[in-house]
């Protein structure tokens, strides 16, 4: 049995349309949209909208912590769009959707798939086909072992689309039970697999996440969120904990073989 697995696609279709070649099946653990490349201030919706010299200060102003005068430049520039009479959610969902339409059409048969933090949960029944299966909060076996997905993220102050409260998240985990491979968008709360070596700063994981690693100890616990990682594996107690969410910029899945 053999399958790949992709997380923080931001909006790389083309890369993702081969990311199952050889597969028996593809596991996608969310973000697919592409609000802001960090790499590239030129990338994704904010500087479509708003132009590269507004992404780079919003970018400076973030990686800086300085979220407040973020927030506040953000509101200047969508009062500016609210002005002429067209919503910020609107404008949002339309550019989303043209992401969607090619991410969902390159996704092989079969796709397991969950949402990321940035993703917007209640857009997805538009494009969902039948070779995809959305899971979150629920389990699925493939080749014989179980695999569990929980989506989303935490609240924090960057606001992003798909944040959860803690107590929401941890119902989720605790749906999930005990699994061979436990898929999830963000980390177990451990800081070496949370600091962001480039962002310089800590992204959140989930404590509820790590108990569960250390109580029900699945084979393996993938994740993604965390881009540049300070470190991509770690072992806590007999589970191998796996940063997948490279894939953005490398273009090439996770493998898993049995």
């Amino acid at each position: 049995m053999r399958v790949h697995v992709v997380s923080d696609v931001h909006g790389n279709s083309r890369d993702l349309a081969a990311a199952g070649t050889g597969a028996d099946a593809l596991l996608c653990l969310g973000d697919l949209v592409l609000f802001l490349d960090y790499a590239d201030h030129s990338r994704g919706i904010f500087p479509d909208l708003f132009g590269v010299e507004n992404a780079d200060a919003l970018v400076e102003l973030r990686t800086a912590r300085r979220f407040e005068e973020a927030r506040e430049l953000g509101r200047r520039l969508w009062a500016g769009l609210d002005r002429s009479g067209v919503s910020r959610e609107s404008v949002i969902e339309r550019a989303v959707r043209k992401q969607y339409a090619e991410l969902f059409a390159a996704f092989p048969t079969p796709t397991y798939a969950t949402y990321g933090n940035v993703d917007i949960p209640h857009l997805w029944p538009e494009f969902t086909g039948p070779g995809t299966t959305v899971l979150d909060g629920q389990r699925v076996e493939i080749g014989g072992r179980v695999f569990g997905f929980v989506g989303g993220g935490l609240t924090t102050p960057m606001n992003t689309p798909y944040e959860i409260s803690d107590e929401e998240y941890a119902a989720k985990v605790e749906a999930v039970g005990e699994v061979d491979v436990l898929c999830t968008h963000i980390p177990p709360d451990v800081p070496e697999l949370c600091y962001d070596t480039v962002a310089r700063r800590f992204e959140r994981g989930s404590t509820a996440l790590l108990h569960a690693i250390r109580t029900t100890r699945p084979r393996y616990a993938l994740f993604g969120h965390v881009h540049q990682p300070l470190a991509r594996r770690a072992r806590i107690g007999g589970t191998e904990c796996i940063n997948v969410g490279h894939f953005n910029a490398t273009g090439t899945p996770y493998v898993m073989e049995w």
